[in-house]
């Protein structure tokens, strides 16, 4: 296996997006967590940009690092009190999600030492931007208007939701 700077690239990401996520688990301050997660996200979007995806790095970086974070630190901040901190956990359910993580890594590694995988013909690049927004934006088969109205309105739900619980302190 050659060491090239493709990989070395990758697995700094890789490293970076895996600490953060941890910490972003296990911090009690919750506007750490939502930055730790703002992390994952900027690392998600490095993998994108090392495939040559830069339209899809770009929506990571615009749509989720961008919109959404800024969401999640909006709600926190109008909904929590200064200085808030999660609960301490209770040792049961600390072993509880241990034990879930446990079987999660056991499933995933035996269905990826039990499958034989075959190479694939990859190649980097992405499609025109122009065939990307007509499946996007197209009301036929395998196409997302749809579940982007609907995640449209969540997020407005989530947003007034937030104001109410707010509006009542």
């Amino acid at each position: 296996m050659d060491i090239t700077l493709n990989l070395i690239v990758f697995l700094v990401l890789a490293v970076f997006m895996v600490v953060s996520s941890i910490l972003a688990v296990t911090t009690t301050r919750i506007l750490r967590s939502a930055t730790y997660l703002l992390f994952v996200l900027f690392g998600t979007a490095g993998i994108y940009f090392q495939l040559n995806y830069s339209f899809l790095g770009a929506i990571q970086l615009l749509i989720y690092a961008g919109g959404i974070i800024v969401l999640y630190v909006f709600s926190i901040l109008l909904t929590s009190g200064q200085g808030d901190k999660a609960e301490k956990l209770k040792r049961s359910r600390m072993f509880a999600g241990l034990l879930t993580a446990g079987a999660g890594l056991v499933i995933c590694l035996f269905i990826t030492l039990k499958n034989t995988f075959v190479p694939s013909h990859f190649e980097h690049g992405e499609l025109p931007v122009r065939t990307i927004g007509h499946a996007l934006m197209g009301s036929g088969k395998y196409q997302y208007i749809l579940p982007f109205e609907v995640i449209s309105i969540l997020l407005l739900a989530c947003i007034v939701g937030g104001i109410l619980i707010a509006r009542k302190r």
